[in-house]
């Protein structure tokens, strides 16, 4: 028989039926005689507990035994001994018993490593529960004990069960249920820790963060104390974690690596000792699939030359002008922040600030065709770099100082007849072959990887005897003798005519058709592109013509040239890249709304999966010219382009389309043309170039937007109204472009009227409003939240919490600034969240300085580490004011200087640092009684803050300053 006292009392026989137990009494004596099988309860005790009102006499006791006893039958013993009761059953058999032994053996097994082990031991314990321990004795002291005894070790086995399960790497399905947990018992620490790994563990640093403080928070109020070493440990070890964000890994790979064991070893030892290794060969040769490989290696060797590696493929570059933004797209860093940061001053600049004191190694795949601008790059990114290494692959050198030369040379006979073997008996089950006669027709290849998988291919529908005098024929093997490289590249050139002459004609057309495309393509677009269908896709990837893997269609290099070349002979060219730029279209203008959406996480990806195939139509728009085309892919893909940070990589095409359209807007493309400013202008965030644009084209694109937005209808791209806000808040004209964004209040569209209330808050800023800018940020955020659009939350958040820090609730400035913090970090924003911890900081500076210092400086690691200038500059501001307020004056004007250095003054994420930086080495000035100095910099911010259009004096308040801090600031100029 089983017993069950967690939840209500219940016995089942051997056969799982339910045993009647009879009324409540009777199920109360149950349970008493259960908490400790065998052992004996007195009589006085069991009638206490059961009746406490004393109702139940000696005798009506003994007679619910008698009725209990019936019940159960031969089941289970009740024994009267000395003055009370016990029950006889094997303690295994009660649900209490049994859970204390699986949950002490699910916990030592925790212990030992074996967290598999673990995980089935405590989900079997859990299970176990049905509901609160011994709930037929709510009132009974000696089941209230126990009860809370069982409900602690429940409480102890759920967080040992989650434990291992976080061991075993289950981050994603631990998360909710621990935020369920820590929500219930927000004192209890271990759950918090738990979650903390958690969400750091499956990318989530900075809500991992907002844990600890909730959680130090929750202690210090109810219970006046400090989280405990163990807790704190665990946050110190989470903020010196690397956050950086992750770089593009080498491409997996569908089959086995052939002959290069030896090469491998050797690359990767050279290595360790050359910062710039080139592997040089013809086509066809295996460079790419060698760089793979070495790069695996150095992931797997703990002694490696690198501590992270990056794989750029640069084959879908069209010219090198893309070079930085891809380098800085497969590091995983955003070209600008949320707030239109414009972050260093070149790409070049970002990539250099971001690698400077970065262990890694840069695998740098297909440089031949823009082998000038690697070569700059590369140089420049090795003389700033010191811990930078280069592993380049190319047709030649790259021809620049320190570099080493690799030449990758065909396979030896033996490793090239077993990638023939292995490749033909993927197609052709059971092939087998005269190896002399594998040999003759691998020696005829040349020995060249690509060419044999071709010719392997071939063997799924040609005999071997065909195949080898086929290849005979095609190249002439009787007359070779040794083979040049050039002569080399010539057969591999023949192989891929040859295996492309043997194609049906509708896989020739579809194969040619596959070029246009720059970064692989998924089965829809490959089918609508192409004009094919999936039978004649798979026969392309069965014949080595194409790849497929992680859902995209992809062509090698090699092929895709010797295509694109059949593209242009039948004169498909200009047709089948009109279809690929509408098909890249028809994607982006999808995904746009959904970008603005709940949805944005997962149509993300989607849209970065295309990245290089947007780039290539929009190229080609541009050059054709199609004007429509290139201004529609611009302005749709406008939203995304800006939260990936990948503004920079549109910005050229941008700039041609201005020049060759001019000032005369198109019709009926308004809003296009006002993205396409706006773009273009992001060419150069901060230099001379992109200020000319912007400057030659901002009234026609003021005046084109304003029209496309009148107030009582919505236009077509509302991001555009909110990055035309922030590109004019500094500028000739910042009340048009408030009055413009403002206006849209009671527009149509929801996220143009969240954007309004957004924009509007600034305004009550200005006009010395505080309630009414809140009230107008809490109506934005509302409008961000109802849409589930995180970017527009996070930017909401920020404001409210300024908002709430300038009326001294810092309290709640920090509670904001951690959701907005949560949230960038769900974007992949880190240089935001540098930005947020800073602001963060500045909340908490006046009544917790420790505190304030650690998000400074973890602020100044993340933007070192995406190459952010301008969020350096602020965290190193903040480190300022630390120093300033500790007295040490010359760590403060060093921390000022360099802060000073950094900042962009034409960003308006940049004039917060500049004024706080400003005003901080007046006060270091003032510190030392250098008088004049000081009201030189005084003077300075209050200039600045002027440039807002707003009093300065509601500028400097906004930034939170004090009171006698604004006035040394304003009483510094004669002319206030």
């Amino acid at each position: 028989m089983r017993f069950g006292i967690l939840g209500e009392t219940r016995a089942w026989h051997g056969d799982d039926r339910e045993v009647s137990l009879g009324g409540p009494a009777r199920r109360a004596l149950l349970a008493l005689l259960l908490v400790r099988p065998g052992e004996v309860v007195p009589s006085d005790r069991l009638l206490d507990e059961i009746d406490p009102a004393g109702a139940l006499s000696a005798h009506s006791l003994q007679s619910q035994v008698s009725r209990l006893r019936a019940a159960l039958g031969a089941g289970a013993a009740i024994e009267r001994a000395g003055a009370g009761y016990r029950i006889v059953v094997d303690p295994d058999d009660v649900d209490a018993a049994r859970f204390e032994r699986l949950a002490g053996a699910g916990r030592a097994a925790l212990a030992g490593g074996d967290a598999a082990r673990a995980v089935a031991l405590l989900r079997e314990a859990l299970e176990l529960w049905r509901g609160p321990a011994l709930a037929d004795l709510p009132e009974s002291g000696t089941a209230l004990a126990a009860a809370a005894r069982l409900e602690e070790q429940r409480l102890t086995a759920l967080e040992d069960r989650v434990e291992a399960g976080l061991r075993l790497g289950e981050h994603g399905t631990a998360v909710p249920e621990l935020r369920e947990l820590v929500g219930r018992h927000p004192l209890r620490e271990r759950p918090a820790g738990l979650l903390m790994r958690a969400l750091f563990a499956a990318g989530g640093q900075a809500e991992a963060l907002v844990v600890f403080e909730e959680t130090r928070r929750h202690l210090a109020d109810e219970l006046g104390a400090d989280p405990s070493a163990e807790l704190t440990a665990l946050h110190r070890e989470l903020l010196s974690a690397d956050p950086a964000p992750a770089p593009a890994a080498p491409p997996a790979q569908l089959t086995n690596f052939v002959g290069r064991a030896g090469e491998v070893t050797e690359v990767a030892g050279l290595l360790r000792v050359a910062r710039l290794v080139s592997l040089t060969g013809p086509g066809g040769v295996g460079k790419t699939r060698l760089s793979v490989e070495v790069a695996d290696a150095e992931v797997a060797d703990a002694e490696g030359a690198a501590d992270e590696v990056c794989f750029v493929e640069l084959a879908p570059l069209a010219d090198g002008a893309g070079l930085p933004q891809a380098l800085l797209g497969a590091l995983g860093l955003r070209g600008n922040g949320l707030q239109m940061d414009g972050g260093a001053r070149t790409p070049v600049d970002r990539l250099i600030a971001a690698l400077s004191d970065r262990v890694l190694l840069l695998v740098l795949d297909n440089c031949e065709h823009v082998i000038d601008d690697v070569a700059k790059l590369a140089a420049r990114l090795l003389a700033t770099c010191p811990r930078l290494r280069v592993l380049a692959t190319s047709r030649e050198p790259l021809g620049i100082i320190g570099e080493h030369l690799f030449q990758v040379r065909p396979l030896d006979a033996d490793a090239a007849v077993r990638l023939f073997t292995e490749r033909a008996g993927a197609v052709r089950r059971g092939f087998t072959a005269d190896p002399g006669l594998l040999r003759r027709i691998c020696a005829a290849l040349d020995d060249l990887p690509l060419a044999i998988e071709l010719a392997a291919a071939r063997s799924r529908t040609l005999d071997i005897d065909d195949l080898a005098g086929r290849l005979d024929d095609l190249l002439g093997v009787a007359a070779r003798g040794n083979r040049t490289v050039d002569e080399r590249h010539r057969t591999l050139r023949s192989v891929v005519a040859w295996s492309w002459d043997l194609l049906s004609e509708p896989e020739q057309r579809a194969a040619r058709r596959f070029t246009v495309f720059a970064g692989g393509a998924t089965a829809e677009s490959a089918l609508r592109v192409c004009g094919t269908d999936g039978e004649t896709l798979e026969s392309l990837v069965d014949k080595s013509l194409l790849e497929f893997a992680g859902g995209r269609y992809r062509m090698l290099e090699t092929i895709r040239a010797y295509g694109a070349e059949l593209l242009d002979a039948a004169g498909e060219r200009t047709s089948v890249r009109r279809d690929h730029a509408r098909r890249v279209l028809e994607l982006v203008r999808t995904a746009d709304p959904h970008l603005r959406r709940a949805e944005q996480l997962e149509w993300l990806p989607v849209v970065a999966a295309e990245h290089g195939d947007l780039v290539a139509a929009l190229h080609w728009a541009v050059e054709e010219p199609e004007v429509e085309t290139a201004f529609e892919l611009l302005a749709s893909a406008f939203n995304y382009l800006w939260i990936r940070g990948a503004s920079a990589s549109a910005a050229p095409q941008a700039t041609a389309l201005l020049a060759a359209v001019g000032e005369a807007v198109p019709d009926g493309l308004g809003e296009e043309y006002a993205a396409c400013a706006l773009l273009a202008a992001s060419a150069s965030a901060s230099g001379d170039a992109g200020q000319r644009i912007w400057q030659r084209h901002r009234a026609a694109a003021a005046k084109a937007l304003a029209t496309a937005w009148p107030g009582d209808r919505p236009g077509r791209y509302p991001v555009v109204l909110l990055l035309w806000m922030m590109r004019n808040a500094i500028g000739p004209d910042p009340e048009g472009a408030f009055a413009l964004v403002s206006s849209q209040r009671d527009c149509a569209e929801p996220w143009a009227r969240a954007v309004a209330h957004y924009v509007s808050g600034f305004g009550h800023l200005g006009e010395g409003d505080p309630a009414g800018a809140e009230d107008a940020f809490g109506e934005a955020l509302r409008g961000f939240r109802s849409l589930g659009d995180r970017w527009g939350i996070a930017l909401a958040l920020d404001t409210l919490a300024g908002t709430a820090g300038a009326r001294g609730d810092r309290g709640r400035a920090v509670a904001l600034t951690d959701e907005a913090l949560a949230l960038t970090e769900r974007l992949g924003a880190l240089e935001d969240s540098a930005d947020l911890l800073v602001n963060r900081g500045d909340h908490l500076a006046a009544d917790d300085a420790a505190a304030a210092r650690t998000d400074y400086a973890k602020a100044a690691v993340l933007a070192r580490r995406t190459g952010s200038s301008t969020y350096l500059a602020a965290a190193l501001r903040g480190l300022g004011d630390i120093a300033l307020e500790e007295g040490d004056l010359a760590e403060a004007e060093r921390l000022y200087g360099e802060a000073l250095e950094r900042i962009d003054p034409h960003w308006i994420k940049s004039l917060g640092p500049r004024l706080r930086t400003l005003i901080g080495l007046g006060r270091v000035a003032d510190a030392r009684g250098h008088s004049a100095e000081a009201r030189e910099r005084y003077r300075e911010a209050a200039a600045a803050a002027d440039g807002m259009g707003a009093p300065a004096r509601e500028v400097l308040r906004i930034l939170g300053l004090s009171e006698d801090v604004v006035d040394a600031a304003l009483s510094s100029v004669s002319s206030r």
